[in-house]
């Protein structure tokens, strides 16, 4: 059952914030949807916004000025939550692992194997969920995401390509295998097992894998102060080079890892996805 917690009237459309109980993770789950001003039965493309570290369904609806682009596309936004808010032993010990850290994974050890499946949940269960409760087209989807959610993105994206048209990250890890973050999450969630990350990590899946989409548009700032040890774009880059795969990777001097920096670019990677899903220039 679906509960509205919230919900707003922005830019002639409307604002939402949702809960309800999920099967994929056992728990609460909470999840924004912003639908543009809609008129006749057609039903609206999607964006799948997934956020990063430590961040809720809120950060996104309230800073990256979003609504305003989407509204004069027509094109409907949704944001869940980072992870299940369930408590499990260890689970706020640290702001990079647990609560606000599911990394878009399904996790395979205890205890994180009954409720930590974010993967299910984006790719199977809320789209269900959405489709049910607003006139969206969930066939007609993009994704973009930042930094941790750059990664469940790209990685999403390139193992569900049937479910994601276009894909899109701003500051994204580029190698859960050789980032910090990464190695943390994946020996957390999956075990000590490394080939088991190998599935979760975005160079790898580039090379093995491919894109048969449009090109993958990234945006990171040059100022940003996890660019050289968590980041690595020139990881991104030179996978994509090695697959034939078209990267769009654009250096924006002077930005950082924040909102600022997402509000500056957001209405490209709409209009790059709008493109894709059809929706008139």
């Amino acid at each position: 059952m679906l509960t509205v917690v919230s919900e707003s009237r922005c830019f002639g459309g409307t604002q939402s914030v949702c809960s309800h109980a999920s099967r994929a993770t056992g728990s609460a789950m909470r999840f924004a949807v912003y639908v543009p001003p809609h008129h006749g039965t057609a039903a609206l493309p999607v964006v799948y916004w997934l956020s990063g570290l430590t961040c809720t369904e809120e950060n996104f609806i309230v800073k990256a000025g979003a609504q305003r682009v989407a509204a004069a596309l027509g094109v409907a936004l949704v944001v869940p939550d980072t992870s299940p808010r369930i408590e499990l032993p260890g689970d706020r010990e640290s702001y990079d692992f647990g609560v606000g850290a599911g990394f878009w994974l399904d996790a395979t050890e205890p205890p994180w194997a009954s409720h930590y499946r974010m993967e299910t949940y984006v790719v199977d269960e809320l789209p269900e969920v959405v489709a049910d409760a607003f006139p969206i087209d969930t066939r007609r989807a993009a994704v973009m995401r930042h930094s941790m959610g750059g990664h469940g993105a790209l990685s999403l994206a390139l193992r569900h390509p049937e479910r994601f048209r276009s894909v899109s990250a701003f500051a994204p890890i580029a190698s859960t295998l050789r980032s910090p973050w990464g190695q943390k999450a994946l020996r957390g969630y999956l075990g000590a097992d490394e080939r088991a990350w190998r599935e979760h990590d975005v160079t790898v899946l580039l090379r093995e894998r491919g894109w048969r989409g449009p090109p993958i548009l990234v945006d990171q700032g040059m100022a940003d102060p996890f660019l050289a040890e968590q980041l690595r774009p020139d990881l991104l880059r030179e996978a994509a080079r090695d697959a034939a795969v078209p990267l769009v990777l654009n250096e924006r001097e002077g930005y950082d890892h924040s909102y600022y920096f997402i509000a500056s670019f957001i209405e490209g990677h709409l209009r790059h996805h709008a493109a894709v899903l059809g929706v008139p220039a």
